[in-house]
């Protein structure tokens, strides 16, 4: 990365795109039905991960992809910048970020060519102090491995500028998460329910506040040839 992350943070301005997916309905439980839309907030959404270091994982048909563009898509919308760090073989695609809602024109995109790169990159956009969120894509590195230094870097960071970090992995819900440092690991995967709609189960497999055990699952739409 060689521009300077001030010249970046001007570029991810900009008014939030109108989201052309279509919500047709949501369910949350922890345990029991969820009564108030604040607590959902107080779970999920940028809010909830503001100051953490987050991992949203999945194995197969994943849906991790689908729930960080929601986040973008917020973030956006609340005319935060938000910054994608992405790896050479991953899989971020910028037509399905347009159909999911999300702004291209001020979206901050990083490639970089492994995962040290991928946290030194997240680090360096950090510092700036002007992102709300931080997508590191590690989707496509198998196995990632992010050494427990950058990740104290990483939720320092976090905390200090009260930005929400999220990684993206693929992996199954039983395998170990990131590493100690991560605040909160959820799982997201999606269920085809018939011609364009489909389910996104997010699940939350480990929560440092909160504790485990919540799980959203939103029925959606998709754009018309999907």
């Amino acid at each position: 990365m060689t521009e300077d992350p001030r010249d970046l943070f001007a570029k991810a301005k900009g008014v939030a795109a109108t989201a052309r997916t279509t919500w047709i309905h949501q369910m949350v439980k922890m345990g029991r039905q969820l009564e108030r839309p604040e607590e959902l907030a107080e779970r999920w959404g940028l809010d909830a991960l503001r100051g953490r270091l987050i991992e949203l994982s999945g194995r197969g048909a994943t849906a991790t992809l689908t729930v960080a563009m929601e986040l973008v898509v917020e973030a956006q919308q609340a005319s935060e910048p938000v910054a994608w760090v992405t790896l050479g073989n991953a899989t971020f695609y910028p037509p399905d970020a347009a159909d999911s809602g999300v702004d291209l024109a001020a979206l901050v995109v990083v490639r970089v060519h492994d995962v040290t790169a991928a946290a030194r990159a997240a680090e360096r956009l950090l510092r700036s102090g002007g992102f709300g969120l931080v997508v590191i894509d590690l989707g496509g590195s198998g196995a990632p491995v992010v050494p427990i230094a950058h990740q104290g870097r990483l939720a320092t960071l976090a905390q200090t500028h009260d930005t929400a970090i999220v990684c993206i992995t693929e992996k199954p819900g039983e395998a170990p998460s990131l590493g100690s440092l991560v605040s909160l690991r959820a799982e997201a995967l999606r269920l085809c329910k018939a011609e364009h709609d489909y389910e996104v189960t997010l699940r939350v497999l480990k929560d440092k506040r909160r504790g485990p055990g919540f799980t959203r699952t939103i029925k959606l739409r998709g754009p018309a040839g999907l």
